[in-house]
């Protein structure tokens, strides 16, 4: 079995965060997310999915996720459903996230966009817990980029080469 689903879209809101009776964090937020094909009248249609969090990521995605803000979210379907006041069964579908990032860069100070965070990151325990995060991936100097010199020639003696 395999209940897995990614969405790329844009936050039509900035994420309501709550708090269970017994503390634990959840946050939720609606993705905008563009049909791939135009329907008949030539218009691009868009799904509004709902997103929970859970524990830690609920947190940060309340703390950095703002509306308007591109974003990837893995996570699982689920179908739940409940009685609202009027005592009509009710049946919700909502993606649960566990794992976040973002697209874009916010306007804020961070250097560099792709920063994301999720329970499955490595060396956090494989997926033990929710939420567990990393620092923001900050662009790096050149000096690492063994191509930075692409198209340029490239000094090396016969002695260096492994064939």
């Amino acid at each position: 079995m395999l209940n897995r689903i990614i969405l790329i879209g844009r936050l039509t809101a900035d994420p309501e965060l709550r708090y269970t009776p017994s503390g634990t964090a959840v946050a939720s937020f609606t993705l905008a997310v563009d049909r791939p094909r135009a329907n008949q009248m030539g218009e691009r249609e868009t799904d509004f999915i709902n997103i929970v969090a859970w524990q830690k990521l609920a947190e940060l995605a309340a703390q950095y996720l703002r509306k308007g803000r591109l974003a990837a979210v893995e996570g699982r379907l689920q179908i739940r459903s409940y009685e609202n006041r009027e005592g009509q069964r009710v049946r919700v579908a909502e993606v649960v996230a566990d794992n976040i990032r973002f697209l874009d860069r916010a306007e804020s100070s961070m250097s560099g966009g792709g920063m994301g965070f999720g329970m499955d990151e490595p060396g956090m325990g494989g997926g033990t817990g929710y939420g567990t995060s990393r620092p923001p991936v900050r662009e790096q100097p050149h000096y690492n980029d063994p191509f930075v010199d692409d198209g340029k020639p490239i000094d090396i003696s016969d002695d260096d080469l492994p064939f």
